[in-house]
């Protein structure tokens, strides 16, 4: 019951795997734009308009909370940016070539290029910490083996060896393309990459 002197205040209503989603799409954002090491966890709880205790009940470190981001966020990215493409084009040259032209699409309408997410954790934290360079490392060899594992597909006289060099070659492609990606602030690299490996698998 209310009266227009003393209105009902609404519930607060308790949901901590939305806090939690929250803080790791702000922590993944602010990782992306400015990297680890210089976002802080005040950053992330002031991002997520969280408490410290909210973010320390779900993350007790912030090494925690990176390994989250990696494992819950972009891995995920990467599934659905350049794997699943790939895997339900018409060929892995057409997946490829649409996967290529397709972030760079993104990218221009987005007029600013902050890089490959994983590629950026990938140079940051690799040497640093031995727990990221395993996860990022996983998120690669998957990766490569989805796309190995599509190229024999395509070509059955391929042996798997051959197919995982050349996964490897377009995964390192693709992470080189970004990284001229960010410093040019164009898109070309991933263009020009996109049309060599479809005539290469052509």
């Amino acid at each position: 019951m209310t009266d227009d002197n003393h209105p009902v205040k609404p519930k607060r209503i308790n949901n901590p795997q939305a806090m939690r989603s929250r803080i790791l799409d702000v922590a993944a954002d602010l990782f992306q734009r400015y990297g680890y090491n210089a976002t802080s966890v005040h950053d992330v709880v002031r991002g997520a308009a969280a408490t410290g205790g909210a973010l320390h009940h779900h993350f007790a470190t912030k090494k925690a909370l990176g390994l989250a981001v990696i494992a819950e966020r972009v891995a995920p990215e990467v599934d659905a940016t350049a794997i699943r493409p790939i895997a339900t084009a018409s060929s892995a040259a057409a997946g490829i070539r649409n996967v290529f032209n397709g972030v760079a699409d993104t990218l221009e309408r987005n007029r600013a290029v902050t890089g490959c997410p994983l590629n950026n954790l990938a140079l940051e934290l690799s040497l640093a910490d031995a727990d990221f360079r395993e996860a990022v490392n996983g998120v690669f060899e998957r990766w490569r083996l989805a796309l190995s594992l599509r190229l024999h597909s395509d070509r059955p006289e391929m042996d798997l060896s051959r197919a995982h060099d050349l996964a490897t070659l377009i995964v390192a492609s693709y992470s080189g393309a970004m990284a001229m990606a960010k410093a040019s602030q164009s898109a070309e690299p991933l263009r020009a990459c996109a049309v060599q490996l479809e005539t290469l698998l052509g």
